[in-house]
């Protein structure tokens, strides 16, 4: 997976520095929450809040067990692999989308700047403007798109096969799930069978006590004739 992308995903949709717990939680199921915490050096609260906000977007998932001595519970945590992929394929093609929309606006449009203020405004605004800075009525100079359209080209790339990688990894961890999906169905109706079954033995079992049963014919014994002499 594309640690780093997940990281600072992350660190966007919960807090600074909370892209760690994607190492803590990566390849690895049903952590303790103390344990993140404590590698994490955060309060049980910190994380826990991190956690919800992740488990919100469904990035995570828990299980949770009561301590039987303190009465309390305690959640295990675990990273949902498919999600995590499908919330960076949306995030890249927002991003993608909107790169190629500033591209395209450098290629057709002409941008000015104050080279005092470092302020860049479109052709538009200059012209409301008379073509001078409202700050400082320095005279706009054309700002050249030929870099700005290079650099956001190069970032565009970059993106591209950014998405790329996360697809294929979504395909992937897409089979591994349905594999495991089926598997679990199959063992799911194997077991129903079997109880299906059981419970029809014992139901046939149960009726077969209840038949009256039927009294068998006595013999009759015939004494042979007497010989005449």
């Amino acid at each position: 997976m594309q640690i780093n992308l997940l990281k600072n995903l992350v660190e966007e949709m919960a807090a600074p520095g909370a892209g760690q717990i994607v190492d803590i939680l990566f390849d690895k199921k049903d952590i303790n929450e103390f344990l993140i915490a404590k590698k994490m050096n955060l309060t049980i609260n910190q994380v826990r809040n991190i956690l919800y906000k992740l488990s919100a977007e469904g990035l995570v998932s828990f299980t949770r067990k009561k301590d039987k001595r303190k009465g309390w519970y305690i959640y295990f945590w675990t990273l949902n692999s498919e999600k995590c992929l499908m919330k960076l394929e949306v995030e890249l093609l927002k991003r993608l989308n909107d790169l190629k929309q500033q591209q395209g606006e450098r290629e057709i449009g002409r941008y000015y700047v104050c080279k005092n203020c470092n302020i860049e405004v479109t052709e538009e605004k200059a012209l409301e403007n008379d073509f001078s800075c409202s700050e400082c009525a320095e005279v706009y100079t054309l700002v050249d798109n030929t870099a700005n359209i290079r650099d956001l080209k190069g970032k565009i790339t970059k993106k591209e096969r950014e998405l790329e990688e996360i697809r294929k990894e979504l395909e992937i961890v897409r089979a591994s799930n349905k594999k495991k999906s089926d598997v679990h169905q199959k063992n799911l109706a194997a077991k129903k069978s079997k109880e299906k079954a059981k419970a029809k033995a014992a139901k046939n079992k149960l009726a077969g006590k209840g038949k009256p049963v039927k009294a068998k014919p006595a013999k009759v014994k015939v004494k042979p004739k007497k010989k005449k002499k």
